[in-house]
């Protein structure tokens, strides 16, 4: 349970701008010699960004082309996606763009398998 005084400034904090919130930390840095920003880039630098990356668990789709079989391709991504044909021809028309986001990965190479079967190119991301 925080003390008295922390609660007192963290409801005074609450009631303050945004603006008067950026000042306060700037303020404290000065006078402590420390950055709030610290912290994350030591993370970062200490190859907390790798592990992440390693174990990533959610793939967006994104179409990057539909190559020469154009129908084909908004047939599948209908399919997929359950848009109308006018709504996936636009879809596939403005490539690169994703077809669908937070999927599993199994779930994302399926989908990657199935719209490079009829000629279109995915990105996992």
């Amino acid at each position: 349970m925080a003390s008295e005084n922390v609660t007192k400034i963290v409801d005074m904090i609450g009631d303050m701008t945004v603006l008067d919130v950026a000042d306060l930390v700037k303020e404290m840095e000065e006078k402590f010699g420390v950055s709030a920003a610290a912290p994350v880039v030591a993370m970062a630098a200490g190859g907390g960004g790798e592990a992440a990356a390693a174990e990533k668990t959610d793939f967006d789709v994104v179409l990057t082309g539909h190559g020469d079989k154009k129908i084909q391709v908004i047939k599948v991504v209908r399919a997929i996606t359950g848009l109308g044909l006018k709504e996936a021809k636009e879809l596939v028309d403005s490539a690169p763009k994703a077809i669908k986001e937070g999927l599993e990965k199994a779930e994302a190479e399926d989908i990657q398998k199935q719209i490079e079967e009829v000629g279109g190119s995915v990105e996992l991301k």
